[in-house]
């Protein structure tokens, strides 16, 4: 579901925050550069291969990467996708990556390159007219899968084992039967998680009533189970964002996707894999969470959202926020456990780097 919404050399814009650890919460350093883009787009996918690498999407069919940790943006459009919004994007490495777009029926499509944009090609069109793809994530280099908004009672998800030269449905009949208008937002290619050699969460919400819940597989998508969360559903409500420090801690962020000014718990926790789940409070921005991330090898557990009002970052399970930002921000990702990278409107690209 979807939510309302050439090579640059950065230009800084330096905000630095020197935090001291607290009893409560032990902050690093934290350093945010602006580096502009060079384009007006809405950024809403982001995957860094490393510190270094990173691949980036949005409207108006655009893509980007950078090699040398965003001193330098590469930033294109797909030939014959500038109407397509690419709300997510999974990156392999500096030369290969895919581009999920969004939309009903054959706006829905998935787009490989293995020579660094120079070239694309159209993987995957859908054929459904009432789907409507949501979010990508792979477990290795060939191996993965897509989400989809549910119709006539089912969920619609494929999967690939060969690089994306095939995709084929998970029969419906080995899922959850889907919630009347069940599926998730495409907030910014978070909904679904793959972590490990073969486990996926994927969030929903929008449907008519009941919490928002996590369906899961732990065999590429042979077999399912769901387990409900304490985030409350509806048609704009539920689950934006999964996020898994292993394969047992985890979150799930959401919220209502088009109140602003909502103070209402949209955080839960995990620590058995998503079979059970707590309350956990919200960040310290109003409004709903678009996406999260856990920071990779960080030294504690440390969990970065953001939303249309703000970005913060918490070190203590969301018992405590620091808010880094309060601009309009869809998607957030790491490289490692230094340095990340926040976008959204009008080709906003924020460098955060963490000091230890």
């Amino acid at each position: 579901m979807t939510i309302p919404a050439a090579i640059f050399r950065g230009m800084p814009v330096l905000l630095t925050l020197s935090i001291l650890g607290t009893a409560t919460a032990q902050l690093p350093n934290m350093e945010i550069l602006e580096q502009m883009s060079g384009v007006e787009v809405l950024f809403i996918g982001i995957s860094p291969v490393d510190e270094s690498v990173v691949w980036i999407s949005g409207t108006n069919g655009t893509y980007g990467h950078t090699l040398d940790g965003g001193e330098h943006w590469e930033i294109g459009v797909v030939p014959g996708a500038d109407s397509l919004q690419f709300r997510d994007v999974h990156a392999v490495n500096d030369n290969t990556a895919y581009l999920l777009s969004i939309g009903n029926g054959d706006q829905s499509r998935i787009y490989k390159t293995t020579d660094g944009g120079k070239s694309w090609t159209l993987q995957f069109m859908n054929a459904e007219p009432s789907g409507f793809f949501d979010c990508i994530d792979f477990w290795d280099a060939h191996s993965g899968m897509a989400f989809s908004d549910s119709f006539e009672g089912a969920f619609y998800i494929i999967t690939t084992s060969d690089g994306g030269e095939s995709w084929h449905r998970v029969p419906p009949e080995v899922l959850p039967p889907a919630r009347p208008g069940e599926g998730s937002f495409a907030a910014s290619g978070h909904c679904l998680h793959a972590g490990g050699d073969s486990t996926a969460w994927i969030g929903t919400g929008a449907h008519e009533s009941g919490p928002a819940r996590v369906l899961k597989t732990t065999d590429r998508g042979m077999t399912w189970t769901y387990h409900d969360t304490p985030i409350s559903g509806g048609s704009v409500r539920g689950i934006t964002s999964v996020a898994f420090l292993d394969q047992a801690a985890g979150a799930v962020l959401g919220g209502d996707v088009t109140d602003m000014t909502s103070r209402e718990d949209n955080i839960a926790l995990t620590d058995d894999g998503g079979i059970t789940w707590i309350q956990a409070g919200r960040p310290s921005f109003s409004g709903p969470v678009y996406g999260a991330v856990y920071v990779p090898h960080a030294p504690m557990p440390t969990l970065v959202a953001v939303g249309p009002v703000g970005l913060a970052i918490t070190t203590n399970q969301g018992a405590s926020w620091t808010t880094l930002s309060n601009e309009d921000l869809w998607t957030v990702g790491f490289g490692g456990p230094s340095t990340g990278w926040a976008l959204g409107r009008d080709g906003r690209i924020l460098k955060i780097s963490l000091s230890w």
